[in-house]
């Protein structure tokens, strides 16, 4: 949960906050069951926060965080997470919600956030239908809030558990709940709890299960199929409207995975497997067998379960005598992630072929011959030796430029500090002004209330003024940034000088090192190999970030 990393935040007793203006973030959230209740939809809950910065012109709205269609029991949430980290940067002083329950219904994390992490930060918070503030002399009783967060928490656990016994009864009912059809099938325009068959991708799911009967391998499945020029399942699902998200992990071929599971789904025969997984505080774990739902018949099949039962009974054979085989045992693969082939892109495979004075030998090669098609690449192999001898050689060639940074990087870092003593007099004079200016705002509403000044006026001369401290907020906020960037980076930089310092044979080339220096290894037929750094040499990284 995101309150966990935040407790090294000192809480303190102080609640006032001693701010006379507030930049307020608006939170709303919705999570799935409020979608059917009109009062606590995204819009209702938009006008009631407007209405309530209407009349308190101490309060700027900075704008909306929204979070649709999340759970209130965790607060691991984009939005919220977003809220909190421009509060701790000082963008937001402000949180304003329509109920206690909108932040959040767990009593535990919902008072730690409001009792003592938002106070820390002198951060003030309003619950509006709740008439909870907790600038105000008495923000709310002690007991009632923390009442109010178990009444919240105490509903949302009962909503939880309504929702799952209706899911399990629409799913002995022979419904399908799940988000997305099977590869193959499509929800009913007019029952999206009903399959029905995909004439696009269905003859695709029944040529798959054909091979596999006719005993071909998963490997050659999956090569008949990139030979094909045949979609991947979310490629597909991608174009037809069924998964509307952008960045699918796919690189537009298919994989022994995307068989496997086709080849594993029950769904193809006409039956319903469903309860397969359950949530067990927000995450699925496995149910065993006999806790699955099984419904029979409950839609059209692509296949008959003759044919699944033969597809699975020779798949489990395959199993269990691949079980009689040696255990081959892999050390850790330190290019894991890292390392492609030259020609067409694809993830180079490592592979175990002998041992040589005890030590196992392994090497790279690319599977686009055997996955994607015949003749789609070179056909080659690397040793994992010469990689790691090859980058040795790289690290090395720019270790004396980076140590000779390094020294530079440090002086730089030292002068930073020294300098900083200024940059800090120069933001807390900036801050001194703001709240200057923000004693001004508040004094107009005074001017504007005992007739001094009139509406006009009033609005023109708190525009300007509102103007005048989110500058002055905008030039603090980049004079720090500029700084702390600076020292972000110069550490940065010095960690992994450090490190290349010590690299003094190929034992010292580590999977750490590998993720902290590269980027990219590309490998080509004719064994050279280019290698894309993390880290530039020279000093244009961070000549920018030296404008203090």
């Amino acid at each position: 949960m995101a309150r966990k990393s935040r407790k090294n935040i000192p809480a303190t007793e102080e609640t006032a906050i001693d701010s006379s203006s507030y930049n307020a973030a608006a939170y709303i959230r919705l999570s799935v069951e409020d979608n059917k209740k009109r009062g606590d939809s995204v819009e209702s809950q938009k006008s009631i926060i407007q209405n309530y910065i209407a009349v308190n012109p101490d309060i700027r709205l900075h704008g909306y965080y929204i979070d649709n269609g999340t759970t209130g029991t965790n607060f691991d949430r984009p939005s919220f997470r977003q809220m909190l980290s421009d509060a701790e940067k000082g963008v937001i002083n402000c949180i304003i919600v329509k109920d206690l329950s909108r932040f959040g219904r767990n009593v535990i994390d919902t008072g730690y956030y409001i009792e003592k992490f938002l106070p820390s930060l002198k951060v003030r918070f309003i619950a509006v239908t709740d008439d909870y503030d907790s600038s105000a002399e008495n923000p709310g009783d002690g007991i009632i809030l923390p009442l109010k967060n178990m009444i919240n928490e105490a509903y949302a656990l009962d909503i939880g558990r309504k929702i799952k016994a209706q899911q399990r009864q629409a799913m002995q009912s022979g419904e399908y709940v799940g988000a997305r059809p099977p590869y193959g099938y499509l929800k009913h325009p007019d029952n999206c709890h009903r399959l029905i068959i995909d004439p696009e991708s269905a003859p695709i799911v029944k040529q798959i299960f054909q091979w596999a009967y006719d005993k071909a391998a998963l490997n050659d499945i999956v090569r008949r199929l990139n030979e094909a020029e045949i979609e991947p399942p979310n490629i597909y699902s991608q174009r037809k409207g069924i998964i509307n998200f952008r960045n699918i992990r796919s690189n537009h071929y298919w994989q022994t995975f995307s068989v496997n599971r086709i080849l594993m789904e029950e769904a193809y025969t006409g039956d319903l497997v469903q309860g397969k997984k359950q949530s067990i505080n927000h995450k699925q774990i496995e149910t065993p067998p006999d806790e699955w739902i099984i419904v029979r018949g409950t839609h059209e099949p692509i296949i008959s379960r003759d044919m699944f039962e033969a597809v699975k009974a020779y798949r489990n054979q395959v199993a269990e005598e691949s079980k009689t085989h040696p255990v081959t045992h892999y050390t850790p693969n330190i290019f894991k992630g890292k390392i492609y082939c030259g020609h067409c892109g694809f993830p180079l495979h490592r592979q175990k072929c002998s041992r040589r004075k005890g030590k196992p030998v392994y090497v790279y090669h690319c599977l686009s011959n055997s996955r994607k098609a015949r003749g789609s690449c070179e056909s080659y192999s690397i040793r994992q030796e010469l990689l790691i001898d090859t980058l040795l050689t790289f690290i090395q060639k720019h270790a004396e430029i980076m140590i000779g940074m390094s020294i530079k990087m440090r002086g730089m870092m030292l002068e930073a500090e020294i300098k900083s003593a200024s940059a800090k007099s120069e933001i807390a004079s900036l801050r001194q002004k703001i709240d200057r200016n923000s004693q001004i705002l508040k004094s107009l509403y005074e001017n504007l209330v005992t007739g001094i000044i009139t509406k006009n006026e009033y609005h023109e001369m708190r525009t300007a003024y509102e103007e005048k401290i989110e500058g002055m907020r905008a030039l603090a906020a980049e004079l720090d940034h500029k700084r702390n960037d600076f020292l972000a980076k110069a550490s940065d930089y010095i960690e992994v000088s450090d490190m290349v310092s010590k690299v003094k044979s190929s034992d010292d080339i580590t999977a750490e090192l590998v993720d902290m220096l590269v980027e990219r290894i590309s490998v080509f037929s004719d064994r050279s190999i280019e290698v894309n750094f993390r880290f530039n040499s020279g000093l244009e990284p961070f000549c920018e970030a030296l404008a203090l």
